[in-house]
């Protein structure tokens, strides 16, 4: 009997988790993506935006590697800033279809919160590990400097040397 009772539950329950995280992700409206530099959150200078892009720009050029840089204020009707940054990631597809060699660093000043998120072809060459040390040695020290400009200049030079 219980056996049956724990079946009917998750059949009854499961349907409901999954209907949840598809009405969140329907009714998010994410930004449209501007560039590979999407400063929403207005931390740049029209000159610093135009910099990193000529950096992004000419390291795809050399390697057909994809990077966007996204600052937010506000995660919409998301809770957790990381699950948001994993959808929006999904949603704007960094990266050659092919090769899957996207990375979005992400970040909000307003919520105090920084993510990289990587493609699958890119986890070969960036792993998880080498992110956590961006985002200690070069992000976070400089966004604590109110230096934004600064920490994704460093952040994407430390990058190219190991993601060619």
């Amino acid at each position: 009997m219980k056996s049956k009772i724990a079946y009917f539950a998750f059949f009854i329950i499961f349907p409901f988790c999954f209907i949840s995280a598809q009405e969140k992700e329907q009714q998010t409206v994410f930004p449209t993506p501007i560039g590979y530099v999407n400063d929403f959150e207005g931390l740049y200078t029209p000159e610093q935006i135009e910099e990193l892009e000529k950096l992004i720009t000419d390291f795809e050029n050399e390697t057909t590697n994809e990077i966007a840089i996204i600052t937010i204020d506000n995660i919409e009707n998301y809770t957790d800033f990381y699950e948001y940054a994993l959808d929006l990631s999904k949603k704007w597809s960094v990266g050659k279809a092919d090769k899957n060699n996207g990375l979005i660093i992400i970040f909000s000043k307003t919520l105090r919160k920084v993510r990289i998120n990587t493609g699958t072809g890119t986890q070969q060459v960036i792993s998880d590990e080498f992110c956590k040390k961006l985002i200690d040695n070069y992000l976070i020290p400089n966004f604590k400097a109110n230096k934004y400009y600064e920490g994704a200049r460093e952040t994407l030079l430390a990058l190219f040397e190991v993601w060619k």
